[in-house]
């Protein structure tokens, strides 16, 4: 897995050239660095999508042989009423 570096010397020096205080410029530098850290642990990843979309993927099978299972029998049931309607009358 890749990693995502930020460069917290480089956004300090940039913020003191601007004209942020020494102290602010180092804290929010680090701030900065711990939000990013903290947020990028949380994105998923292809293995973690490619994961989801195998699963999906068995889930919807499953599904589609319910589905058909519960058509086959309304279809059996239907042909059976027909018959005993056509007895019937």
């Amino acid at each position: 897995m890749s990693t995502i570096t930020f460069d917290t010397l480089k956004f300090a020096n940039r913020l003191k050239a601007a004209g942020v205080p020494v102290a602010q410029a180092e804290a929010e530098a680090e701030v900065l660095a711990e939000a990013l850290e903290v947020n990028l642990k949380e994105l998923a990843t292809k293995a973690d999508l490619l994961a989801v979309k195998t699963e999906l993927r068995q889930e919807m099978k499953l599904m589609e042989q319910r589905l058909i299972i519960k058509l086959g029998s309304l279809i059996a049931l239907s042909i059976g009423i027909v018959a005993a309607l056509v007895k019937l009358l």
